[in-house]
């Protein structure tokens, strides 16, 4: 019986986020996402109670996948920059080929429109990248007056706003192209002995498969 109910809670969470991507919050309601996911809106009520409870499971299913992400990038060995740059990577194509990780980046971009408060990843995303551009420092290769704590929630920013616009920019580049580009400028700023392209082939080899 638990594992017919963790079934039927994948289905229902994956269908309402394929909804979500397409339609936003406000545009999906509890009975499409019964009819997507061949699910009567009665179990969609017993195992998330609303409509509001199932975006937040969303939301926490594409935040689950972070603690992954960052483990692939733990090991020693890869300098602090490689590692942010090749993390940023990993995170991009999540946000951009997981249908749970593009529902819940959408849903937090609509929060205001959930009467329920929606839990954010970018302090994880800032304290990592802080410690990464610490580690950075200390190996004198972070750029003279580039403040860590500062730059991260920066970066942080910028990067959510590239992977939320990337696909709406004009030019038909994809996430990939866009991603190099700006790391192509960022680079040039944040190391102390600039040499972007050079990092950004080192963090591409790296990438786990």
């Amino acid at each position: 019986m638990q594992e017919r109910a963790r079934a039927t809670r994948k289905v229902l969470l994956e269908s309402a986020a394929h909804l979500f991507v397409e339609r936003g919050y406000a545009g999906t309601s509890v009975n499409e996402i019964s009819d997507h996911s061949g699910r009567t809106s009665g179990a969609i009520y017993f195992h998330y109670s609303s409509k509001e409870r199932l975006a937040l499971a969303v939301v926490r299913e594409q935040f689950a996948t972070w603690p992954q992400l960052a483990a692939a990038y733990a090991r020693p060995g890869i300098p602090p920059l490689e590692k942010l740059v090749g993390l940023s990577f990993r995170v991009a194509q999540s946000l951009s080929e997981d249908i749970v990780a593009r529902a819940g980046a959408r849903l937090w971009a609509e929060r205001r429109t959930i009467e329920a408060a929606v839990p954010t990843p970018f302090d994880a995303w800032s304290v990592a990248a802080t410690r990464l551009l610490a580690q950075a420092r200390t190996r004198g290769e972070l750029a003279e007056g580039v403040e860590p704590s500062a730059a991260a929630v920066t970066l942080v920013c910028a990067f959510f706003g590239l992977c939320t616009l990337a696909d709406e920019m004009p030019g038909g580049r994809n996430w990939r192209e866009r991603l190099d580009q700006w790391w192509m400028l960022v680079l040039r700023f944040l190391q102390a002995d600039p040499d972007p392209a050079a990092l950004l082939a080192r963090a591409r080899a790296g990438m786990p498969a």
